[in-house]
């Protein structure tokens, strides 16, 4: 039987579409940070119909690591040229070349929290204002508590004992010079949501979140894809396993699960009878209890 999509998903994607206008209306250089991922393809795809047929006022700005599923990379151009918008890209590379952050060192090395610094480099240098993100509070403790309209001071630090009063869109958004604001439309979906309404408008994703089968090693309770930035581990013996991705990012920290959904319907019906988030594969979330908050005080997505 085909999963049928939630009477409240046209709810949702208006709520979605206040946000994105309450931004545009209010921020002078607002952009959506984008990565390839669901979550992003979904927040771009709800910016493109809610301006058509004039183009989102936002450009897209995705945080290159250098670590990136190919992918990714190849979907991302697809989906700016498919839907017209400007891609604008912070180069963790480069800054490691001009010496503005230092590469990880060990067998568990990645680029995941020094994308921060980048990203915050990018912010100041291009007076970003407001960065829209598909973050949402269904996958992480540190997401649950923070606002819609996440305010952030002039380090780029996220205070969530010192988060202004919301009362659902109506929030206090003024800022002084090198503030800005996080925002998060999707704030209130689901993992379920974001596929039912890729489902609804036959949205192309990467075909990373399909199952098929990949060369991977397991590592602190998830599957890793073989790439040339993993170092193999004397006690690791890579298999080829069924594999699929439920979250994107860094080749390097994220981890796949067994499963056999090829198809949409697959993944949907997959993922009712799911009790674990979609961040349990993600090895830095498992640092430490507190991974997400801490790397959001940061300055972190």
């Amino acid at each position: 039987m085909t999963p049928r999509a939630p009477d409240y998903l046209p709810h949702l994607v208006e709520e979605s579409v206040e946000i994105l206008y309450i931004s545009a209306r209010h921020f002078k250089n607002a952009m959506i940070l984008f990565s390839g991922g669901k979550d992003s393809i979904t927040l771009s795809h709800i910016a493109h119909k809610a301006f058509y047929p004039a183009p989102p006022p936002f450009k897209l700005l995705q945080v290159d690591t250098g670590h990136n599923f190919p992918e990714a990379l190849e979907y991302r151009d697809w989906f700016v040229q498919h839907f017209g918008y400007t891609l604008e890209v912070a180069d963790v590379q480069k800054a490691i070349d001009q010496g503005l952050v230092t590469e990880p060192e060990g067998p568990d090395k990645n680029r995941n929290r020094i994308q921060s610094v980048v990203l915050l480099d990018y912010i100041r240098t291009h007076q970003v204002d407001a960065l829209l993100g598909g973050g949402r509070r269904d996958e992480d403790r540190a997401r649950a508590k923070e606002r819609i309209f996440s305010h952030r001071d002039v380090s780029g630090a996220w205070h969530p004992e010192h988060q202004r009063t919301e009362l659902g869109t109506l929030a206090h958004l003024s800022i002084v010079k090198g503030e800005h604001f996080r925002i998060f439309p999707l704030s209130n979906w689901t993992e379920l949501d974001i596929w039912y309404y890729i489902r609804e408008h036959n949205l192309p994703v990467p075909s990373l979140y399909f199952a098929r089968p990949r060369e991977v090693v397991y590592r602190n309770g998830a599957w890793l894809q073989i790439s040339p930035y993993i170092t193999i581990r004397p006690d690791e013996i890579p298999t080829t396993r069924t594999i699929r991705f439920r979250t994107l990012g860094d080749i390097t920290i994220t981890g796949g699960i067994e499963s056999n959904a090829s198809t949409l319907e697959d993944i949907i019906r997959e993922l009712e009878s799911t009790q674990t988030s979609e961040r349990g594969h993600r090895h830095d979330d498992r640092q430490t209890a507190y991974s997400m908050e801490v790397r959001k005080r940061e300055g972190y997505f």
